[in-house]
């Protein structure tokens, strides 16, 4: 086994308060490192305290567009020590000649005419600056999209129509409106201004919405002494203020805290970090008191081997009460292996806090060795135009690790990059986890690398349906690199991603950059998904816009065919309020209305079916007349489509308020639309 990826210590670790420490500088940075003892044991963080920065963001200063002539910015990361490679490598024993699980092309897929995944809906550039690499994340909510980079952030609506920014992300710790820093700053996280000054800070961010509270979580991190949190206070992030927390207290232990990735859990905003290629920590933030501006503390703890992910909620339903959080790593060994812990935090009796390791998950063999190994990887992947390839992040799994919990099983959701065939062809190995009241197991696991393009720095993601929605950058000797997506249905075979790839975005020039290391590629991509329907799709990465440009953010929303497109209708067209008879032997007219966002016309009324909202198996399915009309109802000029139901097979009981309709397109796209009514 690799000393690099030691096997998890089989036992539960509970806190103990670690005040002892040694002393790292990080090369090139000045900067002292205080470390918990030998990087063991955990440790119970003093509560900080937050700032309360009120301002409209719209009147922060913005950064401008990065254009030609300016500089291009190297932010920092840690560049960890290459670990062994040779014969006592657990990363080379038994490593496949081949993947045993990559997908071949789909013959019967060749064209999205035959595919259930939808083409973009929305398709646009988000921030541009040159710092390099950008690290894109993002996350939606019910009304914005937030995305982030080194180092900025900026607020979207759902149209793509900006609300706020680019703004820097330091300005949120400054509680100035002109983002300058207050006579006698003392805060770590106001003063972060980047390594080389005046780019919004060191980076590394990540973007949450919290779909309990109806909240948003934006960080950074000051490499590598301190984690800078800003939560909203209301559910509007741009006008409604945000409590801002600089992490650690004085005169706490810190530990290296590079390459941070959050996930939102009910009892805890959780993190893990990266401190060394083989090594990494585990934290739980105060969510409750973060939430309302109170002091909060962290429990942390090592891991006891590499890097973890932790689980990050999606979807309406909360884990069952008091579930730990699950943070998951994998390991190239023998075996080839997932490995996870449950990370139980206590806030009231933080003494009481335990991470858990469970059973390995073995996996199908895979080689995580692109190019050689390496934290990184040496660079492997082909450009055209340029000699100079890219990296690939091959030895963590990529953010983030969804959880969803549907009732009957709950769902993790995670990838990471591996050599498909031997020859360091990079594709993205997926996984599904799935817990029916029992122990974790690997549910279904795919390789995805249909042909001979290069595939990684991947991001999935589940929608309510149980359909898997996988986004990547994508490369060979014969394109720039891109921004792809492909995906699979909950019906589609186990271990495939048939439904055949999109192109998002073409890369419009290969990356050639200046200064140290120009094969690095971003750190990570952010899939998300919508929770206004719980199943379209956001992706956010990278792409070289023109030749000698810094790499530029691309944000993009899809969804399948089954997630169903919100239509206006109107039940007794003209009528208010919407009385229905319960008695009646007549029918009942609904009209589907076309707006500017939808033709109506273009709904199959033999796929239409009416009735209960609550019920929908109840519903009637057969338009009374057999084909419904066109028809003006509203009287703005559009034509809408009108049909009849039964009034006694439409399943609405007594007390209904209202009713909802279903059906799709005759291109196959779902629709939903519901009224009220008032029954008699």
């Amino acid at each position: 086994m690799n000393r690099t990826q030691t096997r998890w210590r089989k036992l539960v670790i509970a806190v103990a308060l670690v005040t002892g420490g040694l002393v790292l500088m990080t090369a090139g940075s000045g900067r002292s490192l205080p470390f918990a003892a030998a990087q063991e044991g955990s440790f119970i963080g003093t509560p900080v305290t937050p700032r309360e920065f009120e301002v409209d963001l719209r009147l922060l200063p913005t950064v401008p567009a990065w254009e030609p002539g300016d500089p291009i910015i190297g932010s920092p990361g840690q560049e960890p020590p290459q670990p062994e490679i040779g014969s006592a490598s657990s990363e080379t024993d038994g490593a496949p000649a081949a993947d045993p699980l990559p997908q071949p092309a789909q013959p019967g897929l060749a064209s999205t005419t035959d595919s259930d995944l939808a083409s973009p809906i929305l398709n646009f550039d988000g921030i541009f600056t040159g710092v390099r690499p950008p690290d894109t994340v993002g996350d939606v909510g019910p009304d914005h999209y937030i995305s982030a980079r080194n180092s900025q952030f900026q607020i979207f609506d759902k149209q793509a129509t900006t609300l706020s920014g680019p703004t820097n992300l330091n300005c949120l710790f400054r509680g100035t409106i002109d983002c300058s820093v207050m006579p006698g700053e003392t805060d770590i996280c106001a003063l972060n201004e980047g390594p080389f000054g005046g780019i919004g800070g060191d980076g590394d961010p990540d973007v949450k919405y919290d779909p309990l509270a109806d909240r948003w979580l934006i960080s950074q991190f000051v490499a590598f002494t301190n984690q800078c949190i800003a939560v909203s206070m209301t559910p509007d992030p741009v006008a409604g203020g945000w409590f801002t927390y600089s992490y650690p207290a004085p005169g706490d232990t810190w530990v290296l805290n590079d390459y941070p990735k959050f996930g939102v859990w009910p009892d805890g905003y959780y993190m893990g970090t990266n401190d060394g290629f083989g090594s990494g920590h585990a934290w739980a933030f105060d969510r409750e008191n973060m939430l309302l501006g109170n002091p909060a503390g962290f429990v942390r703890f090592p891991t006891g081997g590499p890097f973890m992910l932790p689980s990050d909620l999606d979807g309406p339903t909360a884990p069952p009460s008091g579930a730990p959080n699950v943070f998951a790593g994998f390991v190239d060994g023998a075996p080839d292996r997932l490995e996870l812990v449950e990370f139980h935090v206590d806030f009231d009796t933080p003494a009481l806090s335990t991470f858990t390791p469970l059973p390995d998950l073995p996996t199908a063999a895979f080689d995580s060795l692109l190019c050689g190994g390496g934290f990184r990887g040496p660079p492997c992947i082909p450009q055209l135009g340029t000699a100079q390839m890219l990296e690939t992040l091959r030895s963590v799994l990529m953010y983030r690790l969804q959880y969803r919990n549907f009732g009957t099983h709950e769902t993790l959701v995670v990838n990471h990059s591996v050599d498909v065939d031997g020859t360091d062809r990079a594709g993205v190995r997926w996984y599904e986890l799935r817990k029916v009241g029992g122990a974790w197991i690997i549910f279904q696991q795919g390789t995805h690398s249909p042909d001979t393009t290069h595939r990684w720095m991947g991001s999935a993601a589940m929608d309510k349906f149980g359909n898997i929605a996988l986004g990547y950058s994508i490369s060979d000797a014969t394109m720039f690199p891109g921004i792809a997506y492909a995906g699979r249905l909950s019906t589609d075979p186990p271990g495939t991603m048939p439904q055949p790839e999109v192109i998002a975005l073409a890369g419009g020039a290969p990356q050639t950059l200046p200064g140290p290391n120009p094969a690095r590629w971003g750190d990570y991509s952010a899939m998300s998904v919508d929770p206004a329907d719980d199943c379209t799709f956001w992706y956010t990465s990278e792409y070289i816009p023109f030749a000698g440009a810094p790499p530029a953010t691309h944000i993009v929303s899809f969804k399948f065919l089954t997630c169903p497109t919100q239509v206006s209708i109107d039940i007794k067209p003209g009528g208010v309020p919407n009385s229905i008879k319960l008695s009646s032997q007549g029918v009942i007219p609904v009209a589907i209305l076309t707006n500017a966002d939808f033709d109506a016309t273009s709904v199959d009324p033999a796929t239409v079916c009416f009735g209960d909202a609550e019920t929908p198996a109840e519903r009637d399915c057969t338009e009374a007349h057999g084909k419904g009309h066109i028809e003006d109802v509203d009287g703005d000029g559009d034509l809408d489509l009108v049909l009849h139901y039964e009034t006694q097979q439409t399943g609405i009981d007594p007390g209904d308020t209202e009713a909802c309709l279903t059906g799709t397109t005759f291109d196959g796209q779902a629709v939903e639309g519901c009224d009220s009514v008032r029954t008699l």
